[in-house]
């Protein structure tokens, strides 16, 4: 495999060609994956081909996969293999949704986030996999929170380097217009805390760890925590950190790490046009 990675825009994305994923890697190619994902953080493979079962198959490759949870009851579930997440906007039939407490339920990942920070057990990648694409929207948006750090002021990096902050599921989806979750919801997504500066561990570098899921900063007044992850979210997302990926075909792969990026999803005529969109979710082993 000769694999190589051009960046786009900043510095933290890059569009990788020269793997085939119709065969089996080898551990050579996957640690030239892995060493591009330190490098970029977000890497963009066009045209994979990729299919569930192999998309899978290629995701466990870089870890133990994280399950998606059963929010809705398993008569709303698209997919057979529990290792699948759900990230279009579509029902169990293939329709385009109509149940609201759902679409609302999608609305949240318009907001900037960073993948399971809600768990005790954080992501490392997110490999999310195209299946059918709008003709017009939807893209991705990436924040680079290395060279956001990197950028905050000293005396603002030295008060945020001791803190923690608690994540909660519903705390961004209740931003984004959910209801109060319900007892059933609120168990099987209980909040977990995470500092607020890492560092990554595939680069060595310090990095912030936020996101919409961020509740609050611990042992701080609720409302003041608040406002610095407030504060901190504006900072990271400025232009200069971010960078949109946009979707062009079916079989099309995003991988990015969690433990230095943000990302959100761009609006789309989610009433009118199939986006069928599948993520797997490996685990941090670095913990």
């Amino acid at each position: 495999m000769t694999l190589e990675a051009k960046a786009v825009g900043p510095s933290f994305a890059a569009e990788v060609t020269g793997v085939d994923f119709s065969r089996p890697l080898d551990s050579s190619a996957v640690a030239e994956i892995v060493a591009a994902m330190d490098r970029y953080a977000v890497c963009v493979f066009r045209g994979t081909a990729l299919n569930d079962d192999s998309h899978i198959a290629f995701s466990r490759l870089l870890g133990k996969l994280e399950h998606a949870p059963r929010l809705f009851g398993k008569g709303f579930a698209r997919f057979d293999q529990p290792e699948l997440f759900d990230a279009g906007n579509l029902d169990a039939s293939g329709n385009i949704l109509v149940d609201e407490r759902r679409r609302v339920y999608n609305k949240g990942n318009a907001l900037w986030h960073t993948d399971s920070s809600f768990n005790a057990h954080r992501a490392s990648y997110s490999l999310l996999l195209a299946h059918a694409v709008p003709p017009v929207g939807g893209d991705t948006q990436f924040a680079d929170m290395r060279a956001a750090h990197d950028a905050l002021p000293a005396a603002l990096q030295a008060k945020i380097e001791p803190l923690w902050a608690e994540h909660w599921l519903w705390h961004s989806r209740m931003l984004a217009g959910y209801p109060e979750p319900t007892e059933a919801e609120r168990q099987a997504k209980p909040p977990a805390r995470h500092k607020l500066v890492q560092i990554h561990p595939g680069s060595g570098r310090k990095t912030l760890y936020l996101a919409s899921h961020a509740s609050h900063i611990v042992g701080w007044p609720v409302e003041t925590g608040r406002q610095l992850l407030k504060e901190l979210i504006e900072f990271a997302t400025q232009p200069q950190f971010v960078q949109a990926v946009a979707w062009k075909q079916a079989g099309d792969l995003v991988i990015w790490d969690n433990r230095c990026t943000m990302h959100r999803a761009t609006p789309f005529e989610d009433t009118l046009y199939r986006r069928d969109m599948r993520r797997t979710t490996v685990y941090d082993s670095s913990l």
